[in-house]
């Protein structure tokens, strides 16, 4: 594992988390793509994804009830919006709206890649002044074609980094003052300076590179400690790093190999919400794995952060 420590203002290395238990599976979706976690604190609920099936979830942890939206085309990661109904969502090409409680398609805001027809969006989140931070890909995970856009409640999108052939993330420090990303195929985590009145990075540094047979960094998120946790695509598990040294300091091992997303939840915020994968698994591997795009979740003694809101009050609804 090589490290580039991130210029954070914490310092004192930070000490393990504790984990409360074994990962449990609340759904086992077979999900060909899960991701998107995303605790919604207004419904106490988890919302996530499967981006390949076209599907987005909604589990209560309260009831157990599951419910499942389909699409006719990917939608890849989505947040609550702050003083208005629904989701701000990115579906294949773009930004969109989208209520779950109301019967109509989601619409379309913004589409920032006419010229890249060989893109799809993937992960994306809020920061905490209700900017959408969302990436793109190549579909094939090959072209260096993906780009990290930010995508602003008054309807503007600026484009900040390219040449990514699968981006993911981004998670922040607890200061706000490094933005993390991930450049999945690479095996690569970025840290740049972040300025959040800005909303601009700069000074983009390798900040972890996973070694070869470890799985690659996928999704991500921070918890109220500042560690990071990392889901770990071919690598069976999501582990929790310092934010500044970026050394390993936990993994929770999962039955799937390809681990997509992570979220904090729960009412206390101390449930780790974890989505896996089937897609990139042989038929064999597929019987060996039999929660392969499932949800998983774990207590862990210490919270997380609760999810930032789009600011779409500004945006005409």
């Amino acid at each position: 594992m090589t490290q580039n420590g991130s210029n954070a203002s914490i310092s004192a290395p930070l000490g393990a988390p504790t984990l409360l238990g074994e990962p449990e599976c609340p759904w086992p979706a077979g999900a060909t793509l899960g991701e998107g976690t995303v605790w919604s604190h207004r419904e106490q609920a988890l919302y996530w994804l499967d981006i390949l099936g076209c599907r987005l979830y909604r589990y209560d942890p309260q009831t157990g009830a599951r419910q499942q939206w389909e699409f006719d085309e990917e939608i890849t990661a989505l947040a609550e919006r702050d003083g208005a109904p629904g989701l701000i969502v990115t579906m294949r090409r773009g930004f969109a709206f989208f209520d779950p409680a109301v019967d109509a398609p989601p619409r379309y805001l913004h589409q920032p890649e006419p010229d890249r027809p060989g893109n799809r969006f993937n992960d994306g989140k809020c920061d905490r002044q209700g900017r959408f931070w969302g990436g793109t890909m190549d579909f094939d995970c090959v072209a260096p074609t993906g780009a990290l856009y930010r995508f602003d409640a008054d309807g503007r999108c600026t484009r900040h980094d390219d040449g990514f052939a699968v981006t993911n993330g981004p998670t922040w420090s607890l200061d706000e003052r490094t933005m993390y990303f991930n450049a999945t195929v690479e095996g690569c985590v970025y840290a740049y300076d972040f300025d959040s009145a800005a909303g601009t990075v700069s000074n983009k540094r390798v900040w972890l590179r996973f070694d070869e047979g470890d799985g690659l960094p996928d999704g991500m998120t921070t918890d109220a400690a500042g560690r990071l946790w990392i889901a770990r695509w071919g690598g069976h598990c999501v582990s929790c790093h310092d934010p500044v040294s970026a050394a390993e300091l936990c993994r929770i091992e999962l039955p799937a190999s390809n681990v997509t997303d992570c979220a904090f939840g729960g009412k206390d915020l101390c449930t780790l919400y974890i989505a896996t994968a089937r897609s990139g698994l042989t038929d064999e591997e597929l019987k060996a794995e039999p929660l392969a795009g499932a949800l998983f979740s774990v207590r862990i003694a210490s919270p997380g952060l609760p999810a930032a809101e789009f600011g779409a009050a500004a945006v005409k609804a």
